[in-house]
């Protein structure tokens, strides 16, 4: 079973995608702020993260790179975020993001990019 770790601090949405997930065969984790993330990315075994670029502590941007610079756990990232400009995906891309989804968004359309980061 795979597991995901959902890095969000808006918890309808949070647990929206959670409850899809598990729905879906995953086994998932969820973390409110940027700190707790990287906590529990560095301390756990996650084989992929959803990351909100805005949040509360440390923003998604430092946990991208501060996860991205430990290079003895890698797993798919994919941002999930209200920033749509071309420039913020890019910037995700370059800074080791798989993949970039912007909210709002249809459960079904992340979940596909999830499977297929998986597969």
């Amino acid at each position: 079973m795979n597991q995901v770790l959902i890095v969000e601090d808006e918890a309808r949405l949070a647990a929206f995608v959670e409850k899809g997930l598990r729905k879906n065969g995953f086994s998932t984790a969820v973390a409110a702020d940027g700190e707790q993330a990287i906590h529990m990315a560095e301390n756990s075994h996650f084989d992929l993260i959803l990351l909100d670029l805005k949040l509360p502590i440390k923003d998604g941007w430092t946990v991208l790179r501060e996860l991205r610079r430990n290079q003895s756990k890698q797993f798919p990232i994919i941002i999930m975020t209200a920033m749509s400009d071309e420039q913020n995906k890019t910037a995700a891309l370059k800074n080791g993001a798989n993949d970039y989804i912007t909210k709002p968004f249809s459960f079904k359309d992340l979940l596909e990019r999830v499977r297929t980061q998986l597969d």
